[in-house]
């Protein structure tokens, strides 16, 4: 298996618009709320933290958050706990641990063997290397430099080559949304138009009970336009689809195109 290469570049460009951002904070903006239940930009940052050093090799903490309210999962427990355990420190101290991580980080891509990437390991969709894992990698830290960006009202790296790829990731999931979650009848073609920072558009035809990305769309059922930044926040569940949102625009049947909005949440 060959490096991926894009993949480490794409990583390591989120990294740097990030520190670019969080070395201009002070105290009250790292404890801004950002729209993750209970999480601060700190807190964000923290998680961010606590991945990568898994990832290095470096033991987790053994400290237990007391609140787990808005867990939903064991890895939402996992991740809790990291957070947590960094909430009494400083923002500038939680970014220097950030800088101190990244930076072995970078060094362990810079100078592993192919091997390191073609290791197995089980990611969040199931078996395969670390190399699969990237993939994932890539959109979560970017998605979440979007949490702080957003909370702190500073938009950024918005049409990066991580954001189109992170585009990549949630469209695998449309064709769920279209037939399985609103429930698109048979022979209906939908089409999702994303503008703005980044700009593509994808059609979904629904056949014998099943849902697939196709390549066009002649008459579709409905067309819905919708700003990136708020595919974004939609997909990840940051924000959640209203009929008045200036951000979408709907042609054709607004009753399916409601339904899949409803349904655009597909992050874990």
């Amino acid at each position: 298996m060959s490096r991926p290469t894009e993949l480490v570049r794409m990583l390591e460009d989120v990294w740097d618009s990030l520190d670019s951002l969080l070395g201009t904070l002070d105290e009250s903006q790292w404890k801004t709320m950002t729209e993750l239940p209970g999480w601060t930009v700190q807190d964000t940052l923290s998680h961010l933290v606590s991945s990568e050093k898994g990832l290095q090799g470096e033991p987790g903490t053994s400290h237990r958050a007391s609140d787990l309210s808005n867990v939903k999962n064991p890895i939402g427990e996992f991740n809790e706990h990291e957070v947590d355990s960094r909430r009494s420190l400083l923002g500038s101290a939680v970014f220097a641990e950030w800088k101190d991580v990244q930076a072995k980080r970078r060094h362990t891509f810079a100078t592993a063997d192919d091997s390191y990437f073609s290791r197995e390991m089980m990611t969040p969709t199931g078996p395969g290397t670390f190399a699969d894992f990237m993939h994932i990698r890539v959109m979560d830290a970017w998605v979440h430099e979007q949490d702080i960006r957003r909370a702190l009202g500073k938009p950024g790296n918005q049409n990066s080559a991580a954001a189109t790829h992170s585009l990549s990731r949630f469209v695998r999931s449309l064709p769920m949304v279209v037939g399985k979650r609103a429930k698109a009848p048979d022979g209906s073609v939908v089409t999702l138009r994303v503008v703005g920072a980044v700009n593509a558009e994808f059609h979904v035809a629904t056949e014998a009970g099943r849902a697939k990305l196709v390549d066009a769309a002649a008459s579709p059922q409905c067309t819905i336009t919708i700003e990136s930044d708020a595919y974004f926040a939609i997909c990840c569940g940051r924000q959640f689809w209203k009929a008045s949102d200036p951000r979408v625009s709907i042609e054709g049947d607004t009753d399916l195109a409601a339904r899949i909005l409803t349904n655009f949440n597909v992050m874990i």
